[in-house]
Parts: C-alpha cells; sequence; structure tokens
C-alpha cells in the first residue's frame, strides 16, 4: 500500500519492462502533479526516440505508462526540487530495493547518476559514481542500468546514447509484462 507521506505515488505493478528512478520529483512536477513535467525535461522525449514507448507522451500522460511495461518512482518521495537542495537523509534506498524485490522489473533504470550511486553504495557497497548504461551488479532477475538525467539543468551531461543502449536492450529481448 503506497504511503501518504509521498508527494506523488509511485507507479509500480508486478512484472514491469522497467522501472525509471529518479532523484525526487521537480518544482514543477510536485506542481502538476506529473513526473518530468518541466518543459526543459527530456524524460518524455527520449522515452519516445529511444524507442521505449511507441509515441512522445506528454507528462498528464504518465499513468498510460503501465499498460507498456513501465513503471515510476524516486529514490527521495517526500521533498521536490533540484539535487542541490534535497536533503540526503531523505533518500530511502532501502524503500526502493524492497520496491524491486516487491515488483521484479526486468531492470531498474536510473535517471540519473545521483540516484543510482546512493542506491548502489546503500545495497552493494559500490564507490564513487556509477558509469552509463548496463552495470554488473543484479538484484535477482533485475538489470540495473544508469541513464544521463533527461534534467534540463544537466544539459552538458545529456546524450542519448544510454537510452537508445537500454530501448535496444528492451526490444531485442523481448522483455514483457508478466
Amino acid at each position: 500500500m503506497q504511503k501518504s507521506r509521498y508527494l506523488l505515488p509511485d507507479l509500480l505493478a508486478p512484472g514491469l519492462r522497467v522501472v525509471f528512478c529518479g532523484s525526487a520529483l521537480g518544482a514543477m512536477s510536485y506542481r502538476l502533479q506529473a513526473p518530468y513535467a518541466n518543459p526543459g525535461n527530456k524524460f518524455w522525449r527520449a522515452l519516445h526516440e529511444a524507442g521505449i514507448t511507441p509515441r512522445r507522451m506528454q507528462p498528464s500522460d504518465y499513468r498510460e505508462l503501465l499498460a507498456l511495461g513501465i513503471g515510476l518512482t524516486d529514490i527521495n518521495k517526500t521533498q521536490f526540487g533540484n539535487d542541490v537542495d534535497l536533503n540526503p537523509d531523505h533518500d530511502d534506498a532501502m524503500s526502493l530495493l524492497r520496491k524491486v524485490k516487491r515488483y521484479r522489473p526486468s531492470v531498474l533504470a536510473f535517471t540519473a547518476k545521483r540516484p543510482a550511486q546512493v542506491f548502489m553504495r546503500e545495497v552493494f557497497g559500490t564507490r564513487g559514481p556509477p558509469s552509463y548504461g548496463a552495470q554488473p551488479e543484479r538484484l535477482g532477475e533485475t538489470r540495473i542500468f544508469v541513464l544521463t538525467s533527461p534534467s534540463g539543468r544537466a544539459g552538458s551531461f545529456w546524450t542519448l546514447e544510454p537510452w537508445q543502449e537500454l530501448g535496444r536492450l528492451l526490444n531485442t529481448h523481448k522483455m514483457v509484462q508478466n
């Protein structure tokens, strides 16, 4: 059952192809109650251009992702804003680990290095930032993937390539909902 303290409920179900995990809601996403809602955010465009969704969706369409085998969550579910404004005490890697074990997606894809690093440090004891792309660690059958941040504030680090690599992985292996 979803905890009411969350600013926006998770979009999760058993056996998803992929669950995307960000740091936290941005300010506009919190105001609009829709993930990746800032017009400068490349999330929705990247999903389509990488072949993960059949069309370019809008933030208000986010609930439709479940039908495509896609889920959404954040490492920090109780705060919103830019990464630099978030209190790391609100990061909850263990809660994310429980969600992955419960829902068992084929892939857990972090939409930036920050939430991936927090999770990898807490769960696997990994030091330093992870590389982009597929990670050697797994959680049971769940693969772990790190993407470039789609945030407009992270534009200097942006490249679609890791998103395309994830799209190929999801489509080549015909990862479908259980």
